[in-house]
C-alpha cells in the first residue's frame, strides 16, 4: 500500500514531532548489536508450575519464574536498559525473572539456536525463517494483540499469529549537519548524482562519507533484500520472485542497489576497514561527524545521539537512488518477537512480550514509531525525512515460498552475506548469475 507522508501517514507524522536500534535488522529488519553478553543458555524454570494456557492480558500478578529473552541488542544488555525494563516488570510481577543474553550477530546466530532447541523463552523472529516454519518454533500468540496494530498479519499462517512487532521503521540515510557542513555542503541531496558528489566532498575534507559497517554483516542487507522491494515499488516484490527463475537483475531493483553499494566501495567512499566489525565504534564515528552518513532506519538514530550527538546535529532523508528527484521509501516493521514452542513457562513469556512492546519504554528508546496505529511518534528527525515527500510503502507478508527457495539455495536473506559478496565481487553480473544459478536449483528441487 503506497502512502504520502504529507496525507497520513497513518502514523501522524503530520504532528509536530519531539525527541524520543542494534537495534540489528531487520528490517529489515533491523537493530545493532556489539558484543556477547557472555549469559549463559540454561532452560528456563517454572517455579510456579504455570500451564501453556493462558495470556499476558489475563495473567495474573503472582505469575512466577525464571525465562530466558534471547535478543540482538547488546547495547542494551551491556548498558542496564534491559535490566531497567526487568525491574519495571517486576513492579508488575514480583516473583518472575528476566535473564538476557545478547547475540552478538543475531540474524545468523538465532537460526543455529532454534535448530538445537536452545532459543530461550522469548525471542526476535529471524527474518530468513518461512513463516510455514513458525509452527515449529513458536507459540500462537493471542488475537486481541493485534487489534489495530501494524503489520498484524506479518506473522500469520494457519490461522495464527506467532509474532508482535517491536516498533515501526522508516529508512534512509541518516547523517551528521556538522560533518555535511565542514565539507560545504548546505542542503541535503535529493538525486543519486548529488549524492555520489557530496561523497566526494565529504571524502575531500578527510571525512568518511559513509559508514557502511561491510564487516557488521547484517547492515549490508539494506543493499540487498532489506530495500529491493520498496525501490521497486511493489511490497510483493519477493514473493513474485517465487515465479522466476533469475530474479537478480543489473537493471532491476536488485542492480539499482548494488550498483550504489558498489559504487562508495570503489570510489573509497565508505570506512577504510572494510571487513572487520566495527558496528559499536561506527556510531562514535557518526556522532562526532568523522562519519558522515549511515543507510539504516529511524531507529539508530537515538544510538548516535546515545553516543555522543546532540540531537539537533542528526537529520534523516530518504535514499536518492536515482536521478529522478522522487523515491519511495518503506514503511516496515522491525523485528517481530515471538515465545519459543520449547518455553516451560510461556504464561511469564507471554507476559513478558505484551508488557515489552507496550510498557517497558523500548519502543521509545530504540527510535521506532509506535505500532498502535492511533499512536504519535517522537523522533523529531522524521520531520525532515516528511519534507521530502517520500512514497511510502507499507511492507506486506511474504509467500513462505520465497524463504523456502532462499534457505535451500543458501541466500542469506535478512544477513546480508550474500550481498557481502556481490558488492566487491569484480564483476556484478557473474555474481549475479551465480546467484540465479543457485535459485533456479533451489527451486526446481523443491518443485516450485
Amino acid at each position: 500500500m503506497k502512502k504520502r507522508f504529507a496525507v497520513s501517514l497513518v502514523l501522524a507524522l503530520t504532528v509536530v514531532l519531539t525527541a524520543a536500534c542494534g537495534g540489528n535488522n531487520a528490517g529489515n529488519n533491523n537493530a545493532g548489536t556489539a558484543t556477547n553478553s557472555g549469559a549463559n543458555n540454561a532452560a528456563a524454570t517454572n517455579d510456579a508450575g504455570t500451564t501453556d494456557a493462558g495470556t499476558a492480558t489475563d495473567a495474573p500478578s503472582d505469575l512466577s519464574g525464571t525465562i530466558k529473552v534471547l535478543t540482538q541488542r547488546t547495547d542494551y544488555v551491556n548498558d542496564g536498559t534491559f535490566d531497567r525494563y526487568a525491574a519495571k516488570f517486576k513492579e508488575k510481577y514480583p516473583n518472575a525473572k528476566i535473564e538476557f543474553e545478547g547475540l552478538t550477530n543475531y540474524a545468523t546466530d538465532i537460526q543455529v539456536r532454534l535448530t538445537t532447541g536452545e532459543a530461550g523463552d522469548v525471542l526476535m523472529i529471524p527474518a530468513g525463517l518461512a513463516t510455514s516454519e513458525y509452527g515449529k518454533y513458536f507459540e500462537p500468540l493471542p488475537d486481541e494483540w493485534f487489534n489495530n496494530v501494524y503489520f498484524a498479519d506479518n506473522t500469520l499462517f494457519d490461522g495464527k499469529r506467532y509474532g508482535l512487532s517491536t516498533g515501526v521503521n522508516t529508512q534512509g540515510i541518516v547523517y551528521n549537519k556538522k560533518a555535511f557542513a565542514a565539507a560545504g555542503i548546505d542542503k541535503v541531496p535529493t538525486t543519486l548524482d548529488e549524492l555520489y558528489a557530496d561523497a566526494e566532498k565529504l571524502k575531500a575534507a578527510k571525512i568518511t562519507p559513509l559508514y557502511m559497517n561491510y564487516g557488521a554483516q547484517w547492515p549490508m542487507g539494506n543493499w540487498g533484500d532489506g530495500s529491493a522491494w520498496y525501490v521497486n515499488g511493489d511490497p510483493q516484490f519477493a514473493t513474485k520472485q517465487v515465479s522466476e527463475d533469475a530474479p537478480f537483475q543489473l537493471d532491476n531493483a536488485w542492480g539499482t542497489l548494488a550498483t550504489i553499494g558498489r559504487t562508495f566501495v570503489e570510489k573509497g567512499y565508505v570506512e577504510k576497514d572494510l571487513y572487520t566489525n566495527n558496528w559499536e565504534m561506527s556510531k562514535g564515528e557518526v556522532a562526532s561527524g568523522k562519519a558522515a552518513m549511515y543507510f539504516l532506519g529511524n531507529w539508530v538514530i537515538p544510538q548516535i545521539i546515545g553516543a555522543g550527538a546532540a540531537s539537533e546535529d542528526i537529520g534523516f532523508f530518504p535514499l536518492p537512488y536515482d536521478n529522478s528527484g522522487k523515491y519511495n521509501a518503506p514503511l516496515g516493521s522491525d523485528y517481530f518477537v515471538a515465545v519459543s514452542k520449547d518455553s516451560k513457562n510461556k504464561d511469564l513469556a507471554k507476559a513478558w512480550v505484551e508488557f515489552f512492546v507496550k510498557e517497558s519504554g523500548y519502543v521509545e528508546d530504540s527510535g521506532f514509531m509506535p505500532i498502535d496505529k492511533s499512536a504519535q511518534s517522537s523522533i523529531p528527525q522524521l520531520a525532515e525525512f516528511q519534507a521530502l515527500n517520500p512514497t511510502l510503502i507499507e511492507s506486506e507478508a511474504t509467500d513462505p515460498k520465497y524463504n523456502e527457495i532462499a534457505n535451500k539455495a543458501q541466500i542469506g536473506i535478512g544477513t546480508g552475506d550474500y550481498v557481502q559478496e556481490y558488492i566487491v565481487a569484480d564483476d556484478l553480473k557473474a555474481a549475479f548469475d551465480k546467484l540465479n544459478k543457485k535459485w533456479k536449483d533451489a527451486k526446481t528441487a523443491l518443485g516450485y
